[in-house]
């Protein structure tokens, strides 16, 4: 390995980075207006938001344990991306049209919304930042300052989503949401087999 090689990193990195930051966006946005969203527009009592909310938040972070196990096993740390990042891009596209409905379809729509971002955050997160340290070989220098570029986008996402999608009406707050989950799957879908060698 060169010295140029050794001070740089691949541009596969940067398209992790884009990745993350805009399933960030997507997930903290859509939390950013979801107990409002249960309150004031499904009128919904506080505490059963509330239990809403924590159960969702809570599946969020379970799921990955039986995502990550199919990714070793059967479907590959990119594969298992594109899937978390079409359902949860579903997820939100359900939110937005539940926000857009009235009645009992609004709270259906919402059900599905809420299944399909668990179930894809399940394959997604446990996935991108394994893929961050299989861009380099083993004992690289470099990893280190690789995973702070890439936290960075996680933060990057975090911090601009609430804006955004808060000072939208819930309905286009959930399709910006979903709009920037497209956006990072288009960067995982374009750096397939060109900037990382990677099933």
């Amino acid at each position: 390995m060169d010295t140029a090689q050794q001070k740089g990193h691949p541009k596969g990195l940067y398209l992790l980075f884009m990745t993350e930051m805009w399933e960030r966006f997507s997930y903290y946005g859509m939390r950013a207006i979801f107990i409002l969203y249960m309150t004031k527009m499904l009128l919904m009592p506080d505490s059963d938001a509330s239990n809403i909310y924590g159960s969702y938040t809570g599946l969020v972070y379970l799921t990955p344990l039986l995502g990550g196990y199919l990714s070793d096993r059967f479907l590959g740390n990119r594969r298992s991306i594109e899937i978390g990042g079409i359902l949860m891009a579903l997820g939100q596209f359900a939110m937005f049209f539940s926000a857009s409905a009235s009645g009992g379809a609004a709270i259906s729509l919402m059900w599905v919304g809420l299944t399909l971002l668990i179930i894809g955050n399940g394959f997604f997160k446990p996935n991108i930042s394994t893929m961050v340290g299989q861009l380099y070989p083993a004992n690289d220098r470099r990893i280190d300052s690789a995973f702070t570029i890439f936290y960075m986008g996680i933060n990057l996402g975090a911090f601009f989503s609430p804006l955004v999608c808060g000072s939208m009406d819930f309905k286009w707050g959930f399709l910006a949401a979903g709009v920037g989950m497209l956006i990072g799957l288009v960067a995982v879908v374009k750096g397939k087999k060109k900037y990382w060698k990677i099933k």
